[in-house]
């Protein structure tokens, strides 16, 4: 065998470690920001296709027409376009689901904060009212507050925000406990910082990490929620359009035949919690877990 032969060989070798390394990094890129591009989609889809598709009006003569037949997904029992129907739909569930996890985040880390800065009996106290908060049954709690002000966005947000936010107190006062006795904490406190100063300059940086990863995972709980409570007749009036109240009227209508009505909404709503519990878990991956913690 020749030298040149020799040469060329190496040089093929070469070229496909070379490929094979670059599918392996476009593969691991995917992998990484694959999850939040689905979730980007899944939002530009609820918030761009009612843009474009403007007002729409009920015609009765055009209802439960088939896929296709006038309307790429079909339409309703009110004669909607199911597609911009939920598109509508899902925008006002992530909205509602966002707000829900936004504000159990902020209680979560008022209270994980505030617990190992007191600490002591104010600190016991606060977590018995976590594990009393934790044994109740979050749907049934949800239903009864919606079900007292039904219709009421507002005490929806309520019922999913108030049953929710003891899971992020958790891991913030497991992650604090962790840093509280860190050699940049003490120095601080032998330096004359008050407890709150600490709190806010210290202890509050260090878990915004798993705040944020918190919050993502929350997500598609809230959006799970928001639906059962729409679904069962508790939450939005069914005038709105959300994924629950969607799915709710479609209980009637998949009895006359029109499958898409269940379908179109529903797959939606498993696309929106996969792509939201997705995102979570790939932010999840770029955090170390507090210990003692299983998230």
């Amino acid at each position: 065998m020749t030298a040149g032969n020799l040469a060329g060989g190496a040089d093929v070798r070469t070229r496909t470690t070379g490929c094979a390394q670059t599918v392996r990094d476009a593969a691991g890129r995917l992998w990484r920001h694959g999850p939040w591009v689905v979730l980007a989609l899944v939002a530009a889809f609820a918030v761009v296709v009612p843009l474009l598709a403007g007002d729409q009006t009920a015609d009765f003569a055009a209802a439960l027409r088939a896929p296709g037949d006038g309307a790429w997904l079909g339409t309703d029992h009110s004669g909607y376009d199911l597609g911009v129907r939920t598109a509508e739909g899902l925008r006002i569930s992530l909205l509602i689901a966002a707000l829900c996890a936004v504000i159990s985040t902020v209680l979560g880390l008022v209270v994980g904060i505030g617990a190992v800065t007191i600490g002591g009996w104010f600190d016991a106290v606060v977590m018995r009212v976590v594990d009393g908060v934790n044994a109740l049954p979050h749907l049934v709690v949800g239903v009864v507050i919606a079900a007292m002000w039904r219709g009421d966005p507002v005490a929806i947000v309520a019922s999913i925000a108030l049953t929710h936010w003891p899971s992020v107190a958790r891991v913030v006062r497991a992650e604090l406990l962790d840093n509280a006795h860190a050699g940049w904490i003490e120095s601080a406190r032998l330096a004359g910082a008050s407890r709150w100063f600490v709190a806010r300059r210290h202890l509050l940086p260090a878990v915004t990490g798993q705040a944020l990863v918190a919050m993502i995972i929350l997500l598609p709980h809230a959006v799970w929620h928001e639906t059962t409570l729409s679904f069962l007749g508790v939450g939005l009036s069914p005038d709105e359009a959300s994924l629950g109240t969607l799915l709710g009227q479609a209980r009637g209508d998949v009895l006359t035949g029109a499958w898409w009505t269940l379908v179109v909404p529903g797959l939606a709503l498993i696309i929106a919690a996969l792509a939201c519990t997705a995102a979570g878990s790939a932010l999840r991956r770029n955090h170390r877990p507090p210990s003692g913690e299983v998230w």
